[in-house]
């Protein structure tokens, strides 16, 4: 049996698939070091998850995995690449479907989130609140990564993530 709190993991989870991290650390100022390193991936809501992934799947040739059980159990696709500096590493961007009601975009009702991958979480939103970013307090450690959010002048909520190991 699932816990809501096993939905958001399972998602985040995924990103692990063979993602690699691009070379962005070094020495330099904060503002000219490179603070995002590519899109982890791109969530949005539907009122019916498993029918539109199912839509998807029928019309785009895109198969979607289930999250959870049920037809409003997010549905995730990782989109396997290689990474440039690293061709024998194949890694993945998550594209994925949320049900309508889901709470995990935060509290300002958009309809999407995106997630980019980082190479310094903390130095990020550090310097993002220095900035005068809103960042929310928060910065979660799961098997894969550190995940913090920050969000966007129009209220929509920004993932960040720094994955493990790289």
């Amino acid at each position: 049996m699932r816990s809501a709190i096993w939905v958001p993991c399972a998602i985040a989870l995924s990103f692990v698939l063979g993602m690699v991290l691009q070379s962005a650390r070094g020495a330099g100022d904060a503002k000219d070091e490179v603070r995002v390193t590519g899109m982890g991936g791109f969530f949005f809501k539907a009122q019916n998850p498993g029918k539109l992934g199912d839509w998807y799947r029928d019309h785009l040739g895109i198969t979607l995995e289930p999250a959870g059980k049920g037809e409003q159990a997010p549905r995730f696709h990782p989109f396997q690449w290689r990474a440039k500096d690293h061709p024998d590493t194949v890694g993945s961007t998550v594209w994925s479907i949320f049900p309508a009601d889901t709470k995990y975009f935060g509290p300002g009702g958009s309809q999407f989130m995106v997630n980019f991958r980082v190479a310094n979480l903390e130095r990020l939103l550090a310097q993002l609140r220095k900035e005068g970013v809103t960042v929310i307090d928060k910065i979660d450690d799961e098997d894969n990564g550190r995940f913090g959010w920050a969000v966007d002048p129009e209220g929509h909520r920004i993932e960040l993530w720094e994955p493990k190991g790289e």
